[in-house]
């Protein structure tokens, strides 16, 4: 169980809020199974909260590890992202973190972490004994991750997207950065082993090679313990958004099996099919949202485009098109700024993307 992280991005909600009641039970079952990594984040909403009501005020202290994350982009000045730390710890009320991040960085936004003296900052929290382990999340190329870490040799690990889909996509370079890490010898925590759930509802022709060769296993089953078998990985983080997928993954992960040949095999079939698919791949992580001077639900109207263009689901498309944008801000409403572009973790051309979306979905 220690191969599998509770992701508490993807909380599951009952209307605007989180559904602490079903976090809860969420909690009780990833405890049962030997669960104890936690990873939430200052820029979460609501996540920060939960952990503390759903967790830290149910739980004895030392029988989980708790990770956050400090996120410069989303800081106004110095001051205000150095004020992140404290105000996680409030939320919290965990007393220290066992893991704690310098959030999300990548080309034109890491050095803002430099300037603003965060290095310093957080190392001084770890001598105060308030961090643990003190690593980064990197949403970049290996040049800068081998930059990064021959700067700061000392860092205890770094979180790094990897799943199947993106082993070799040139847009994240998941091998190469996993090559970088394991060159220097740090532990990895995945992240987005499943990319947002796409993998969990992968095109149906891959949904028939996993079911041909392991009946009754998910394909989510597949997209985690890939990134499970990979040698350094600490932690793989999946954000679980119901207890259903809760159950599927402890199903799983209690007794962790690496892939065979058989299976590596059968990934790679995998990896050749979704290669040919059209699908836009965004995670949903819904950083794009937060600057949008037009409010545009962009992860929304991309999950409906999906549906055509994984699947072919002309009619659902339309529908859930429909519920996306809900009567307020449409795909043709984007003003070209690109502000969702500059924050944008998986460096998709946006703006491109929702102008397609408005081209099929809006005649």
């Amino acid at each position: 169980m220690q191969k599998l992280g509770f992701g508490l991005m993807r909380l599951p909600k009952k209307g605007i809020l989180t559904d602490i009641t079903q976090v809860k039970e969420m909690v009780n079952q990833f405890m049962a199974a030997g669960g104890t990594y936690y990873d939430t984040a200052h820029v979460y909403p609501g996540s920060e909260q939960a952990v503390r009501k759903a967790l830290v005020e149910r739980y004895p202290r030392d029988l989980f590890t708790l990770a956050t994350k400090l996120n410069a982009m989303m800081a106004p000045g110095e001051r205000t992202a150095k004020k992140q730390f404290a105000t996680s710890l409030e939320r919290t009320g965990a007393g220290y973190f066992d893991y704690y991040l310098l959030h999300a960085l990548m080309e034109g936004a890491y050095t803002k972490y430099d300037r603003w003296k965060l290095w310093d900052f957080v190392y001084g929290q770890k001598s105060k004994g308030l961090i643990k382990h003190l690593g980064f999340s990197f949403h970049a190329g290996p040049k800068l991750l081998d930059q990064l870490l021959n700067q700061h040799p000392d860092v205890d690990f770094v979180q790094l997207q990897i799943n199947y889909l993106d082993w070799e996509n040139p847009k994240v370079t998941a091998r190469a950065n996993y090559e970088v890490a394991r060159k220097h010898n740090v532990p990895i925590v995945v992240m987005e082993p499943v990319k947002g759930g796409a993998l969990a509802n992968p095109p149906a022709e891959v949904k028939k090679l996993f079911s041909e060769c392991r009946p009754g296993m998910s394909s989510a089953s597949w997209a985690i313990r890939f990134a499970a078998s990979l040698d350094g990985v600490m932690t793989v983080l999946s954000g679980m958004s119901n207890l259903a997928q809760m159950e599927d993954n402890l199903s799983y992960m209690r007794d962790f099996r690496p892939l065979d040949d058989t299976e590596q095999k059968i990934i790679q079939q995998a990896q050749r099919i979704m290669g040919k698919s059209a699908a836009i791949t965004c995670t949903g992580c819904r950083y794009c949202v937060e600057g949008c001077p037009r409010n545009i639900p962009i992860p929304e109207i991309f999950t409906a485009m999906n549906k055509r263009l994984a699947n072919g689901q002309a009619a659902e498309t339309e529908s859930a098109y429909r519920q996306a944008v809900g009567g307020g801000s449409k795909a043709s409403d984007c003003i070209g700024c690109g502000q969702c572009e500059k924050v944008c973790p998986q460096r998709l051309e946006v703006v491109k993307h929702l102008r397609g979306c408005a081209e099929v979905l809006e005649k």
